[in-house]
This record gives structure tokens, C-alpha cells and sequence, in this order.
């Protein structure tokens, strides 16, 4: 039988007093001011250790690393990135030499030693490792690199080894930006990413004991109740002020919806209608300024405040008109929402026809929401759609695939119930397993108090699972027994007393 978790969801799971969470914000600090045989830094270790610090005292389980070589950067930045599975939030913070190459980013450890291209891209991290490592934290990702300083190795690098001028097989060098700065990064839906300053740009070590960025940072990180958007506009104008106007901070990414507040003090509220709606007057007037700028996030922001029924602002036809403007610009995340008013009629008069083109606009962009809506409204024929359910299987799997809750669990009853062609009871438990560890209580729930929903096959696969990532040491043989229960939550994040 068909079992699919709908858009009403199992109320979340109430976890007992024994149950700990594991640490709800990670970061990861890293420093790196003595080269062995590059240009040394002057700020950058007391920079790192000064947000470290900062970031201690507003309740990240912070992880530090100051002058690491490559290896330790990389074992460290691999168990960061398991522990960042379970985070609501995780952020990595970089001071230190970068450099782009051929538009990609790399950042440079104590142990560095570089002739050619070859030898940074054998020697260093990427910006993309960085942003693989915080990719799977279940709320918000972050990514903060103070590290677009002068170039150390000069105007040109030679691609193989050799002298510094060499030669590509044209007769031109191939070189890494020689004049400093970082290329534009393009991070997922979701992550941000802030650079000391723009792409192309260099950033200033200051005179004090810490850079211009750093020490707007830390002044920002630490304040209650400025919500994340707001946030680094004010570490970008703290910037300014400080560098008479020559270092511009600049962000990059594209973040949800929903308010977040890195120091608390904000509202809790998963809906972002009213999450929006508690934003305090003088932030309110700062997301406008930056929504005439055209920033879809501020735009959304304002409409969600005009969509809450209970606010004095409720304005359900002004809402409309922001989330054109920023649907206009491209966010996936206001096509769906656009889809939803001209579905239920709000602000706008109901038309299932545009309704469904904008979730189709949302859907091409992989919104994950809009991808397990489509698989609803093909399997039961719904907006106007025929009944598709194969179509539907697609719509399911690549919201599965884009981390959707709900998705995950209804694709991996569908592979259970023998419907997906090529896939069995090992692909089913990858998708639950996944499911655990981005936070699903509907999916804990399911699977501790009712596992009998799954055949043996997929509930022993699970087990497999759970033992490959040490969350289990039993048998596996189906019983989801004491155990395998422990395993789960475990999975899931939480840790017995």
C-alpha cells in the first residue's frame, strides 16, 4: 500500500529529558599567519582566534585550528563535516592566504609550498571543499573567508612547475589573479558566502591586532536578535567606515526564506509569515532599503510580514506585488510562493493555469517544495494535470535528491513498496538514513515507534547503515530492537545520558 507523508506532517517528535541534541551550531576556525615558505600574515591568527572566541561565547561548538599543514586541515574539515549533518547551523571561518586559479578559489596552508598551479591546487583546499563540508547542516550554511589578501606568489604562476614566467603551450602564462582577491563564487540554495571583499579585490590586514572585517565581524556576530541578512549589511558598512571607503565586503548565495539569528534573540518560528512579522521596526526599515536594491531575500521578507493575517501590515495583494518583483529576478523560492496565491486565490485572483507555471518555474530551478508538490499533483491529477504517476515518481526522486523531508521518506516507501524500477531495499535505507540525519522527527518517529511500515529487507539494509557510520553494532536482522532504536536517534542527532 502507497504510504506517503502528505503536506499536513506528523506532529514533530517530542524527544524525552534523557536525549541530548547534539551541539545545534558548529564552526570551524582556521588561521594562518607563519608560512614556512610563503609571505607570512600579520593578523590572521589573532583574527581567528578573536572569532573563535566570539563564536564560543554565543553557543557554537567551535573547532580551531591555527598554522595547520594540509593534512591536519583536511582530517579536521572531514569530521567537521560529519558533525555538521546533525547542526542546525555550520560555519567555517578562513584568515589566511587565497588565491584564484582558473576561477576557482584555494586557500593555503602553513605547509604550502608553491611553483606552479599544480602545486596550490595539490596543496590547498578549495573553496568547494569548504562548502561541500557545511553542505549537509540542516538549516543554514556559511562560509567566511577573511582571505583576499595580496597574492603571495606574484603576478604569474606556471601552470606545470618550472620558473614562475613559464608559458602555456600558447606562448601566454597562465596565471592566478596577481593582483590578489578571489574569483565570484556560486554557492547552492541555501549556503552564504562572505568574502573580507569583493571578488577581484584585495582585503587590508589593518594596524591593530585585528583586520577591518574581522573586527566588524566579531562586533556583529555577537549582537542578539540581528537577523543574518541584516547582519553582514552592517559588517559591510562597519567595513567601510573603517577602510575610508577602499574594502567593500560582499556576499554571495542565496538564502531561504525564513529569518535566522545567528546570536538568538530572534523568533523560533519555522513559518516564515510570522517569523518576518516579529522583525523589530528599525530592521524593518533596513530589509526595505535593501529591497529597493532588488535583494529577492528582503523582498520575500516583506512579503511573507504582509501575508500574516494577524499583522497590521496584512496586505495579501502588496505581497503579490514583492514577490513578482522578486519571482522577476529569478528566486525559485517566490515562484512557489506566487504559485500558491494564484492556487488559493490570494491577492490575486485564483487561476490554477498560472498557478501551476509558476511552480513549473520553481520546479526547473530543483525548489525542492515545488518538485514534491508536482509529484502530488501528477499522482492525483490535480491543477488541471492528468493523473501521471510515473511522472510523479520523477517529481518525487529529484525532490528527494534536492533533501526535501517529506520527499525522502515518501521515495523510499515507494522504492519499498517495489515501484521504483532498479532500485531495492539498499536505496530505500540511503534515502532513510539521509532523512534521519537532515533532522526528520517525522522520519525518527516512523521508524522507532512503527517499523513494521518497511519491509525486513529495507529495515536490515537501515541497520547496515547505521552500523557502517558506527550508530550500531548489532545484528542485522530487522528487529528494530532497543538497539537499532538507540542507533536511529543516535542518527538523528541525539545522544543518551
Amino acid at each position: 500500500m502507497l504510504r506517503l507523508l502528505v503536506v499536513a506532517l506528523i506532529p514533530a517528535l517530542v524527544l524525552g529529558s534523557a536525549p541530548l541534541r547534539a551541539a545545534e551550531r558548529v564552526a570551524l576556525v582556521i588561521g594562518v599567519a607563519d608560512y614556512e615558505a610563503i609571505t607570512p600574515l600579520a593578523n590572521t591568527s589573532n583574527d581567528a582566534g578573536g572569532i573563535a572566541e566570539t563564536l564560543d561565547r554565543i553557543g557554537f561548538a567551535v573547532t580551531t585550528l591555527i598554522d595547520p599543514p594540509l593534512s591536519e586541515m583536511t582530517e579536521t574539515l572531514k569530521r567537521f563535516s560529519f558533525e555538521a549533518e546533525t547542526a542546525d547551523l555550520a560555519l567555517i571561518y578562513f584568515a589566511g592566504h587565497g588565491v584564484e586559479v582558473q576561477g576557482e578559489n584555494y586557500l593555503i596552508p602553513a605547509d604550502a609550498r608553491v611553483q606552479s598551479n599544480r602545486d596550490i591546487l595539490a596543496q590547498s583546499l578549495s573553496l568547494d571543499d569548504l562548502l561541500a563540508a557545511v553542505d549537509s547542516a540542516r538549516k543554514m550554511r556559511i562560509v567566511i573567508l577573511d582571505s583576499c589578501r595580496d597574492n603571495p606568489f606574484g603576478d604569474v604562476i606556471a601552470q606545470d612547475g618550472g620558473p614562475a614566467a613559464a608559458s602555456s603551450g600558447t606562448g601566454e602564462p597562465t596565471a592566478s589573479r596577481g593582483f590578489g582577491g578571489l574569483a565570484e563564487p556560486a554557492p547552492d540554495r541555501g549556503t552564504l558566502v562572505a568574502f573580507a571583499a569583493k571578488d577581484g579585490n584585495v582585503a587590508l590586514d589593518g594596524k591593530g591586532d585585528h583586520s577591518p572585517f574581522a573586527t566588524a565581524l566579531m562586533d556583529k556576530l555577537a549582537q542578539p536578535g540581528l537577523e543574518i541578512s541584516l547582519m553582514f549589511r552592517q559588517v559591510r558598512d562597519e567595513v567601510l567606515a573603517l577602510t575610508g571607503n577602499r574594502q567593500e565586503p560582499h556576499t554571495y548565495g542565496s538564502l531561504s526564506g525564513i529569518p535566522f539569528y545567528i546570536a538568538g534573540g530572534g523568533t523560533a518560528e519555522p513559518d516564515p509569515t510570522l517569523a518576518w512579522s516579529s522583525l523589530r521596526p528599525d530592521d524593518e526599515a533596513q530589509l526595505v532599503a535593501l529591497a529597493e536594491e532588488g535583494n529577492t531575500r528582503s523582498l520575500l521578507g516583506l512579503a511573507y510580514m504582509r501575508l500574516n493575517p494577524s499583522d497590521a501590515r496584512f496586505d495579501p495583494a502588496q505581497a503579490v506585488g514583492y514577490l513578482q518583483r522578486a519571482a522577476d529576478a529569478g528566486s525559485a523560492e517566490a515562484q512557489y510562493e506566487l504559485g500558491i496565491q494564484y492556487e488559493t486565490g490570494k491577492g490575486v485572483t485564483a487561476d490554477n493555469a498560472r498557478a501551476l507555471d509558476y511552480y513549473m518555474a520553481a520546479a526547473r530551478q530543483d525548489y525542492p517544495d515545488a518538485l514534491n508538490d508536482l509529484g502530488f499533483f501528477y499522482y492525483q491529477g490535480m491543477l488541471g494535470l492528468p493523473a501521471d504517476p510515473q511522472k510523479a515518481l520523477i517529481y518525487f526522486e529529484r525532490a528527494a535528491d534536492q533533501r526535501h523531508p517529506q520527499a525522502m521518506y515518501n521515495f523510499a516507501a515507494l522504492i519499498d513498496d517495489g515501484l521504483i524500477g532498479g532500485k531495492g531495499p539498499e536505496e530505500a535505507a540511503g534515502y532513510l538514513y539521509q532523512a534521519l540525519r537532515i533532522g526528520n522527527a517525522e522520519v525518527l518517529k516512523v521508524l522507532t515507534e512503527h517499523p513494521d511500515q518497511f519491509k525486513p529487507a529495507t529495515r536490515r539494509a537501515l541497520q547496515a547503515k547505521l552500523r557502517d557510520n558506527a550508530f550500531y553494532a548489532g545484528a542485522l536482522d530487522g528487529d528494530f530492537g532497543p538497539g537499532t532504536r538507540r542507533g536511529l536517534r543516535a542518527a538523528y542527532g541525539v545522544t543518551e545520558n
